[in-house]
């Protein structure tokens, strides 16, 4: 039954890359709203995991509150699909009106030093489009990891995918990744990294909207390691069709301490900088997975959600 539900899977996905790019703006969009809409009116695993991280970031919000919140969320999550969907097709002109980015001169400054820049970013907004962004309109390629998808092939869509809009990909397994990460970053390249979930023996402990969560410790160690600039990045919709982006002030790396402690101060201060950004715009954080240490311990036995 597995191996037929990853084939439906890899071929729905297939299907809107195939498809969807193909549709009108309007048409596109109006389709993402109804899916959107449809998903969230069945109140499956997921809308109802994004009602429990939304109701951490609101804490004060009442259950009508929060249903309103995870519909404009599947909406937005939605939105990130379908644009994701045509970027292929995007025009460098439509990339460039597409995005617009407070503070850009922290990384372009960044940029010009020679001492490399991560740029991490939570799962806000459309993280792809930034990354077009970045290649198309500022001209600068990057390199950046993505998790390994069941099927295979549909990790290979999203390879292709990515790469064809102009990143460097590598698979997050091993520890092969941080040593390519490292040369980039040395050399004077740019590293971006989604950076607001990491469920590993590795993962950093942070305090995130009150509670313990996990997060990845590859930005601040890649940071110590090479003398790169770590910036993080928060991306919000309005009601227009641009996406905006702020890049926040540096995270720097602390004078004492051991690297432990060093990258745990260092992660802390990224999730201090993600929670402004969540908290800014709840709606688009498309978190549809349990995230902090107290859900996880819910979890039951195989269960991966």
């Amino acid at each position: 039954m597995s191996g037929a539900r990853d084939r439906l899977t890899d071929a729905l996905y297939g299907l809107g890359w195939s498809t969807v790019k193909k549709l009108p703006e309007p048409v596109a969009t109006g389709l993402g709203r109804r899916i959107a809409d449809t998903v969230w009116q069945r109140r499956g695993k997921s809308v109802l995991r994004l009602e429990s991280n939304l109701a951490r970031v609101v804490p004060d919000a009442t259950p009508e509150r929060l249903a309103e919140l995870s519909r404009a969320g599947m909406r937005s999550y939605m939105r990130y699909w379908m644009e994701s969907f045509r970027l292929p097709a995007w025009s460098k002109e439509r990339v460039d009106g597409g995005f617009d980015v407070q503070d850009v001169h922290r990384l372009t400054e960044g940029l010009d030093s020679g001492r490399g820049v991560i740029l991490a970013l939570p799962h806000l907004a459309n993280w792809d489009l930034a990354g077009v962004w970045v290649t198309r309109s500022l001209g600068v390629p990057f390199t950046t990891v993505a998790e390994r998808l069941k099927p295979e092939s549909l990790y290979d869509r999203f390879v292709a995918y990515r790469e064809s809009l102009g990143m460097e990909v590598l698979p997050h397994t091993g520890g092969a990744a941080f040593g390519t990460l490292a040369r980039r970053l040395r050399s004077g390249g740019l590293v971006c990294l989604v950076s607001d979930r990491d469920l590993s023996a590795s993962g950093v402990e942070v305090k995130f909207f009150g509670e313990t969560a996990r997060m990845p410790a590859g930005p601040a160690l890649l940071a110590q390691q090479t003398g790169a600039l770590l910036l993080p990045v928060t991306l919000w919709y309005d009601d227009s069709p641009v996406m905006r982006g702020r890049i926040h002030p540096p995270v720097e790396v602390p004078e004492t301490g051991t690297r432990a402690e060093k990258t745990s101060v260092m992660t802390q201060a990224l999730a201090d900088a993600f929670a402004t950004g969540i908290a800014d715009h709840p709606e688009d954080w498309h978190m549809l997975q349990r995230l902090w240490l107290s859900d996880l311990d819910e979890r039951p036995p195989g269960s991966g959600s």
